[in-house]
This record gives C-alpha cells, structure tokens and sequence, in this order.
C-alpha cells in the first residue's frame, strides 16, 4: 500500500499563514514518492514516515518563508526573483520552496552528482520548470563568476556552523540579497560569533525566527541575513577550510 502525505491545511494555515493549492499539495505528494524511490539509489534522506517527512522537510522548508506569508510582511523583506539552495541534498529546503513560490527561479546546489542528477530527473516528472541544478561545492560556485554575486536569496539548511553557512551564501549573493540560515537551537554565544563572522563577510543579521514544529514540538531557528557590501575576494575561502576552521 502506498502511503500518502497528510494534507494539514489548518496547520499551515495557523503556522505559516499560508496553505497549498490542491495542485502544489498533489505536487508535494508526488515529490514525497519520488524521493521514498530514488533512496533505494542515492540515499536522500532518512525521513521517509509519511508525518515526519511532512514536518521535517515540507513544513520546515517553508517557514522559512514565514515573513513572506505574514499578514503586515515586514519592510526588510528583499524582491526574489532568483533562489540558490545550498547543499541542497534530497531537495531540501529548495524543492518545496520552487513549489510554493513558482515565481522564483531555484537553483540546487550539491557537491554529490548523484544527488543532483536524481533531482534533475525529478524535477522533470514534477514539471518544475523554475529548477536549476549545479554539481558543485558551495566554495567553488561562490568564486564561479556564472555565480558569485548572482543571488537574490541563498538557502542554507543542516550543513554546519552558522558562521561557514554565511561564508557559502554571502559571496553568492547580489548586494542588498538575503540568507536565510536555517537552525535548530540558537544561543547568544553563537550569536555573538556570528556577528564577528558577518562583519567580515559583509554581511548583517537583520531578523530572527524561532518556533516550534508543529507536530513534534522541536525548536527550530530562521537567520535573516542581508548582504549590506561587497564580499572580499578571499572569501569563500578554498574547499573544506569553512567548515573546519569557522570564522
């Protein structure tokens, strides 16, 4: 028997000030079934429960469009046109994003082929036409002229300390663009870090959201991180240096 998403439109609703349509809530079961087959190849997630892939990856990739949804959205918000999802994995947050704002072009960026290669094919069956897809470490694309300084918006979820988040997202980003730093717990001390990381990498954190998941109750942090100058040259610094020596 094939398991089927739960719809939870009074949730969203109540959360996210947002529901999908019936067509993007059938595109996010479709996506829920490509995913649970292409981790027979490409090990894409271990999130596969019907509730928990619910909560994990569709419910928690989008609130951090929250402020999009809001009913007085706040005046920082940047105009989107152009979306970079930063280690983006199974898809994630950048698949249910480029189903809930079809207006922005989303560009999937992983370091593993096999990764992007299965998105590329799924998004063809999802009929994702606003996808873009890049086979590439984040300190690579960032120092791509194709890439660096490209950017309305940067996505970067679970892939290490806040500080080398930044260092991936801000040099990709167009001046004035916005990160968006997805945590799970946030303390002042690391706030405090980040904030000397930010100063280096021009950037500045404008807002944070915090929240817990609807379901399962679990703390959940959103970074809103604008690009106020120009990024050094030097940074991203070389491959693998971010992430073992933050700034």
């Amino acid at each position: 028997m094939t398991e089927t998403l739960p719809v939870n439109g009074e949730i969203w609703q109540r959360t996210l000030h947002w529901q999908p349509s019936e067509t993007q809530q059938a595109s996010f079961g479709r996506l829920y079934q490509g995913v649970l087959a292409g981790n027979r190849q490409a090990n894409l997630t271990r999130i596969t429960e019907p509730d928990e892939f619910w909560e994990k990856h569709l419910w928690d990739s989008l609130s951090g469009l929250a402020p999009w949804y809001e009913p007085q959205p706040p005046d920082w918000l940047p105009t989107v046109k152009s979306v970079i999802d930063i280690g983006t994995g199974g898809g994630f947050p950048g698949l249910p994003v480029a189903i809930a704002r079809p207006q922005w072009h989303v560009t999937l960026l992983d370091s593993t082929r096999k990764k992007i290669t299965f998105l590329e094919t799924l998004c063809g069956q999802l009929e994702l036409a606003n996808t873009a897809f890049l086979a590439e470490r984040a300190e690579t694309a960032g120092r791509d002229g194709n890439h660096r300084a490209q950017y309305d918006l940067a996505m970067v979820r679970a892939v290490g300390p806040a500080s080398t988040c930044a260092e991936y997202a801000l040099p990709l980003l167009k001046k004035s663009g916005f990160a968006i730093i997805f945590r799970g717990q946030w303390t002042d001390e690391e706030e405090d870090l980040f904030m000397g990381a930010l100063d280096t990498l021009g950037g500045e954190l404008v807002a944070i959201s915090s929240w817990e998941t609807p379901l399962t109750h679990g703390i959940r942090h959103c970074l809103y991180v604008k690009k106020i100058e120009k990024t050094d040259k030097e940074f991203p610094r070389p491959v693998g240096v971010p992430a073992k020596y933050p700034l």
